[in-house]
C-alpha cells in the first residue's frame, strides 16, 4: 500500500473540523466527535472503488491523515502533535444511501472495501508545524477542494489529546482529520485525486496524488440486511447544497429531488464546477433531467388501455393507425429475443451518432449517455435506441440489459445489434433488435444523448410515445391517439375473430373480408 507502512490497529475519523465544511453543513460543534473505519477499507493509489448496485450517492472527502509514531495516552493538546511522526493523504469515501441505517456509526456507509484510500507517500513531520499543511482534491482534473490546517476548529494536537483521554493511540494508528467544503458525489467513470503538502516548508514536501477511480457494481444488496435508502435531505447533503444538486441535475448527473418545484437560478461556484464536469460527459446529458422534472401529468397508458391492448395484435393496432394517416410508425428490422415476447410501455430514448475518434474519446467513456439511459430508465418504460439501423455492432449487452430489467423496464428496442445475445435471451426482459453481434461500444457509434426525439428503424420516436411490440414487429403510437386507437383495435379484433369463425365454417372470403353490407348486417345481428 505505502512502502514502510503497516496496517494500522485503528483508523479514527473526525466528523467535522474545517469551518468551511461546518458552514456548508449548517452546524458548528463545540467539541470534536469521531467514528471508526475498518482497516479492510484501506486502499492504495491507483485502486478503484465500487458504487454498489441500486445506490446513487457515493461521496469523496479529501483529508489529511495523521500517522501516530509514538504511543499517546492522556497527553496534552500542546504535546499531542509530537506523537505524530508522519502525514499522508486520504480519501474518506462514504455512501449516503446507507447513512440512515447506520444511525451515525458509519459502519456500512463508510466501511466498505476500498472506502479509505491512503498515500501514496508519507511525509515526516519533523520541522513542520501542525498548522502548515494543505489538502487539495480534484475530480476529473478539476480542483474541487482546497484548505489548510491553520483554519481547523480542532488542531491536530487537540485531536490526539482528546482521543488519548480514553484510549491509547498506538504506533501506526491513523487519524483522519476532517474534510473541507467541496465534498460531493462521484459517478462511475470519474477519477478522484487527493494531495497533501506543506507548501511553506523547505522543499515543499508532498504526498503526491492519491488516485481513485469509480466503477459500477452490479450485485444488489440482499434482503437479509437493511437496503439502501435515499431521500431529498441525503441528496442535498451528499452533493453539498441544494444549488449544487440542482446544477448536477441540470447536467444529467443527479436524480431530481422528489419535492423539487422551482429551479435554482444562482448556482454557487462549486455548482458551476459540477455543471462543467457533467457537461464533459456529453451534449445531451441535460435533456433527461428536464424531462424528469416536468410537471406530473396523468398517465396516458392507463390500466384500462393496457387491458384493452393485451388482447390485441400489433398488426391490428397498426391498421387503426393507418386509417388515421399514420403509416411510418413501424420500427423496421427488429426481432424479439423471445419467441412470444410482447412489449407495451412509454418510450425513453437513447441516441448514438456515427463513430469519430475524438468524439468517442470525449463522450464514450465514464458514465456516458448509454449508461445514464440504462441507469435511469423507469418502471414501465421501453428504452428505444437509435443505432442508425446498423446491425454490425452491439448497442446493449448482458449487464445493461440486466440493469434495465432490475429497474422494471418494460423492454428494450434497438435498430442495432445485441452483445451477449445468448445471455440476454435468458433474461425476462423482452429485447427487440437486429440480432446478435459481438462488438463492444466504439466500433460504429458514439453514445450521444438521451430523452430526445430519435429515428429508430425508420420511425420517429419521442420520449413518452407508446411502444407496442409482438412477434410481428414494433410500432410507435402517438399518445394523443392512444385511447381511440385502442378502442378501434379492440372492435377490429372482435370483427376479425367473427370473420375467422365464418371462414372456418366454410364461408368464402369474397364479401366477408372485408365485410360487405350483407355480412355487416349479419355480424351486427349476432353481436346484438
Amino acid at each position: 500500500m505505502i512502502e514502510g507502512f503497516a496496517s494500522p490497529g485503528k483508523i479514527i475519523a473526525v466528523h467535522l473540523n474545517y469551518p468551511s465544511r461546518m458552514t456548508q453543513r449548517g452546524r458548528t460543534p463545540s467539541q470534536p466527535s469521531y467514528f471508526f473505519k475498518p482497516s479492510s477499507s484501506l486502499a492504495a493509489t491507483g485502486s478503484s472503488i465500487e458504487l454498489p448496485a441500486d445506490t446513487e450517492l457515493l461521496a469523496f472527502e479529501g483529508e489529511i491523515a495523521l500517522i501516530v509514531g509514538t504511543p499517546a495516552r492522556r497527553v496534552s493538546p500542546e504535546d499531542g502533535w509530537s506523537h505524530v511522526t508522519q502525514v499522508t493523504a486520504a480519501n474518506d469515501f462514504g455512501l449516503y444511501d446507507l447513512r440512515a441505517v447506520d444511525k451515525g456509526s458509519n459502519v456500512r456507509s463508510k466501511g466498505g472495501d476500498g472506502f479509505t484510500p491512503i498515500g501514496p507517500r508519507l511525509i515526516p513531520t519533523a520541522g513542520i508545524a501542525e498548522d502548515a499543511w494543505r489538502v487539495r482534491t480534484w475530480v476529473n482534473g478539476t480542483l474541487v477542494q482546497q484548505d489548510t490546517s491553520d483554519t481547523l476548529a480542532f488542531t491536530f494536537g487537540r485531536l490526539i489529546a482528546d482521543l488519548s483521554q480514553l484510549m491509547t493511540l498506538e504506533t501506526g494508528d491513523v487519524i483522519l482529520t476532517g474534510t473541507p467544503a467541496g465534498s460531493s458525489v462521484v459517478l462511475p467513470g470519474d477519477t478522484v485525486e487527493v494531495e497533501v503538502d506543506a507548501p511553506k516548508a523547505p522543499g515543499n514536501p508532498t504526498t503526491g496524488k492519491l488516485i481513485t477511480t469509480i466503477t459500477q457494481g452490479n450485485i444488489p444488496f440482499g434482503e437479509y440486511g437493511a437496503t439502501p435508502r435515499v431521500d431529498d435531505l441525503q441528496r442535498i447533503e451528499a452533493w453539498g447544497s441544494e444549488q449544487e444538486h440542482a446544477a448536477a441535475v441540470n447536467a444529467g448527473r443527479a436524480t431530481p429531488l422528489a419535492t423539487a418545484t422551482t429551479p435554482v437560478t444562482t448556482p454557487t461556484p462549486a455548482a458551476a464546477t459540477a455543471t462543467a464536469q457533467a457537461q464533459a460527459l456529453g451534449p445531451g446529458s441535460g435533456s433527461g433531467s428536464r424531462s424528469s422534472q416536468a410537471p406530473a401529468t396523468a398517465p396516458v397508458l392507463t390500466d384500462t388501455i393496457r387491458a384493452q391492448l393485451s388482447g390485441v395484435a400489433v398488426a391490428t393496432v397498426s391498421a387503426a393507425l393507418r386509417k388515421r394517416g399514420y403509416i411510418n410508425i413501424f420500427i423496421d428490422g427488429v426481432h424479439p429475443n423471445h419467441e412470444h415476447a410482447k412489449i407495451l410501455g412509454t418510450a425513453k430514448t437513447l441516441r448514438f451518432i456515427p463513430f469519430r475518434p475524438d468524439l468517442f474519446a470525449q463522450h464514450g467513456g465514464g458514465f456516458n449517455a448509454q449508461k445514464r439511459a440504462f441507469d435511469t430508465v423507469a418502471e414501465g418504460e421501453v428504452l428505444v435506441i437509435e443505432a442508425r439501423g446498423i446491425p454490425e455492432t452491439g448497442t446493449v449487452g448482458d449487464v445493461l440489459a440486466l440493469r434495465a430489467q432490475v429497474r422494471g423496464a418494460a423492454g428494450i428496442v434497438t435498430d442495432g445489434g445485441v452483445r451477449d445475445f445468448a445471455a440476454v435471451r435468458e433474461f425476462d426482459i423482452p429485447v427487440f433488435s437486429q440480432g446478435p453481434h459481438p462488438s463492444v461500444l466504439g466500433r460504429k457509434h458514439v453514445p450521444w444523448e438521451t430523452d430526445v426525439t430519435i429515428a429508430c428503424g425508420g420511425a420517429a420516436v419521442q420520449p413518452g410515445d407508446i411502444i407496442m411490440g409482438d412477434r410481428d414487429g414494433v410500432i410507435v403510437i402517438p399518445p394523443p391517439l392512444l385511447a381511440e386507437v385502442a378502442a378501434d383495435a379492440v372492435r377490429q379484433e372482435h370483427e376479425d375473430a367473427w370473420i375467422a369463425e365464418q371462414v372456418a365454417a366454410g364461408a368464402s372470403v369474397d364479401g366477408l373480408f372485408p365485410m360487405n353490407s350483407a355480412w355487416r348486417a349479419q355480424y351486427e345481428a349476432d353481436q346484438a
